[in-house]
């Protein structure tokens, strides 16, 4: 698909800052990347924040009648909600008038929408939430998931986030051959509980990845790896941390540089630099996480997403759509061998 025709859906009522921010971040988005953006929620609301010198016949609004509260339980607010930003930006997908969607709302709901709007893709018994995070080596990051859409995992699971998260890691990030590791906390073989063990063998004996061993803590951001896998919960908590970790350096470095005549001076000698650690560390810089193995472009947003966040989801939306990220893992399943990867049943 050529780059002037990405449609990303907007969930313009998700979000802490929505919908100011969301929409900022959108028509940044517009601007510089060169992708149409439809902004679904409540008209009134979204034209009272829009720019003055915005024309209103440019930019596309698509009527929402509600929102899923953060404080909803994800699943029952998306059925009780039909008409919910949220559903109504998936159906959009759904219905081929968009590309992709973008929210910044209830990471619960937008998952239950993805799934029950969109579906899964063949072969894939459990969509992955993979977050984007910076390593010890400049020009390399490492994609790890799932970062909270199963807090338990099989090892068929891991298996098949790390089939995603290869292919991801490939054809987006522009890694030629990722290197796969499994979240544990020994390099051994046999270390971790039986789930982990088998997985190291459904990961190694897959001719489809190349896995190099697991991945003990101190090795996820050592740029060892490219893709790494674990189950939600502990990715979850990997995520929350690291974000937590990133923040306390950036406050660091702000109260460490010299005050008065000389901090300026300093300052403004270090600029390039600072705004260098600042696209390396802060996670606003990789505006989502995509969420694999679902029939359709979803990128989940952190709820504090400001404009800045917005735009590298768009942009991350972008890419995915760009370098056909959907086709290229049914793809993948569909030229799979007799009886290797396929989803197990239902329970």
């Amino acid at each position: 698909m050529g780059s002037t025709c990405v449609r990303i859906a907007i969930d313009a009522m998700g979000g802490d800052h929505a919908p100011g921010e969301i929409i900022a971040g959108a028509l940044r988005a517009r601007e510089e990347l060169g992708v149409e953006v439809l902004l679904v929620g409540d008209p009134q609301k979204i034209k009272a924040v829009l720019p003055p010198k915005i024309n209103l016949a440019q930019v596309q609004i698509v009527p929402a009648e509600d929102a899923i509260a953060m404080d909803e339980e994800p699943l029952s607010g998306v059925r009780r909600k039909p008409k919910a930003s949220i559903n109504v930006a998936m159906d959009l997908v759904k219905q081929g008038q968009a590309d992709g969607v973008i929210s910044a709302g209830h990471s619960g709901a937008a998952m239950a929408a993805a799934l029950l709007r969109l579906g899964r893709l063949p072969g894939i018994d459990r969509p992955a939430i993979g977050a984007v995070f910076p390593t010890m080596v400049a020009s390399k990051q490492v994609l790890i998931l799932d970062v909270g859409a199963n807090v338990d995992c099989r090892p068929k699971f891991l298996e098949q986030f790390a089939v995603m998260g290869s292919i991801y890691s490939q054809y987006v990030l522009g890694v030629p051959e990722p290197k796969i590791g499994l979240l544990n906390i020994g390099e051994e073989d046999c270390k971790g509980n039986d789930a982990a063990v088998r997985a190291h063998q459904l990961l190694r004996e897959n001719s489809q990845i190349a896995f190099i061993g697991n991945a003990e803590g101190r090795d996820v951001l050592s740029g060892q790896f490219d893709v790494i896998v674990c189950d939600g919960f502990v990715g979850n908590v990997l995520l929350k941390f690291a974000e937590a970790v990133g923040e306390v350096m950036l406050q660091i470095i702000r109260e460490e540089l010299p005050q008065g005549l000389q901090g300026q001076v300093g300052t403004a000698i270090l600029k390039p630099n600072l705004k260098r650690i600042k696209q390396r560390i802060d996670h606003a810089e990789h505006g989502g996480a995509l969420l694999l193995g679902v029939d359709g472009i979803c990128i989940i947003g952190h709820g504090s997403s400001q404009a800045p966040s917005i735009f590298n989801a768009i942009r991350l939306a972008k890419e995915a759509v760009d370098n056909q990220v959907l086709q290229r893992i049914q793809s993948q399943y569909q030229n799979q061998s007799s009886g290797q990867l396929q989803p197990e049943s239902s329970q």
